[in-house]
């Protein structure tokens, strides 16, 4: 059960989300405590299995229509399977939210709440979050905007602060549209399943284009954040070349975004590590 239970997090992933709370967290406090460790550590794994696994069972008639399933992109998780999958994933992130919870105040518990639910109510079965065009968008992006959100008022970080807000909504942006993208991929499978979302609804060519605006707005956000935290739009092009590749897309030829999408399995590290130069910077 292991080994299920491991692919099914995704482990290629653990860092887009232990990286945002990190990187919020550090930003406001700039030093390393047993806090930050505890949340790195939680938001790596726990988080993640309990997203994704939950995810897994939840969509298994799907997934079995799906030729990305069964690999770093989405475990394939047989019935036999689910239960201890949701018992795990549901007791496993137990002691750290009791932990963090005991380390915040009441906004970012707030906080921490509505990311958790979030994380449920994509999947879980009469929410299903992922079949409301749109909102599976905003809610794929609350799943790695909320751990930087929190990690910023766990921090003790003022949230009405212009530059935080714009640093936020850059990355809110950047997450829809990457949500919209991966979702132009899954087309055909999701209308064989009669699971709805954006690139259901859209078609692909106008998903791909709607994320391709997202993307340049969010980029062009980033310019007005100021100071050296400017040049976080370097990690913006790269996805803007992968996206407008597919720019004239067809419901027909959907899944050749899948080419891109693989692509944003290794920017999302460089991004990761344009930021990071850009935070961590000046403590050099």
């Amino acid at each position: 059960m292991i080994p299920k239970l491991f692919w099914s997090s995704r482990p290629i992933s653990w860092i887009n989300t232990a990286f945002p709370f990190a990187a919020g967290y550090f930003l406001v406090l700039g030093e390393l405590n047993l806090t930050l460790a505890v949340g790195f550590l939680f938001f790596l794994i726990p988080y993640n299995l309990l997203m994704y696994g939950v995810n897994d069972v939840f969509d298994y008639e799907s997934d079995l229509r799906n030729p990305r399933k069964g690999g770093i992109e989405g475990a394939l998780l047989e019935p036999k399977y689910h239960l201890p999958m949701l018992l795990v994933s549901l007791h496993l992130p137990v002691p750290f939210v009791w932990y963090l919870a005991l380390q915040g105040d009441a906004q970012s518990n707030l906080i921490l709440a509505v990311v958790l639910f979030s994380v449920l109510a994509y999947s879980l079965k009469y929410l299903r979050f992922k079949e409301i065009p749109f909102l599976d968008s905003i809610t794929s992006a609350a799943h790695f905007v909320g751990p930087l959100v929190y990690g910023i008022s766990l921090a003790g970080g003022d949230l009405g602060n212009q530059t935080l807000i714009l640093i936020i909504a850059a990355f809110a942006l950047w997450g829809m549209a990457s949500h919209a993208f991966g979702a132009v991929q899954d087309i055909k499978a999701d209308r064989e399943a009669n699971i709805s979302s954006i690139g259901t609804l859209l078609g692909a060519r106008s998903t791909v284009r709607l994320a391709m605006l997202g993307y340049v707005i969010a980029g062009a956000m980033t310019l007005f954040i100021g100071d050296r935290y400017s040049w976080a739009i370097l990690a913006a092009l790269p996805y803007l070349f992968v996206v407008g590749r597919e720019w004239n897309i067809d419901d027909a030829n959907c899944e050749r975004a899948n080419r891109g999408w693989k692509r944003f399995i290794w920017l999302n590290f460089l991004a990761g590590a344009i930021i990071s130069s850009l935070i961590i910077g000046p403590t050099w």
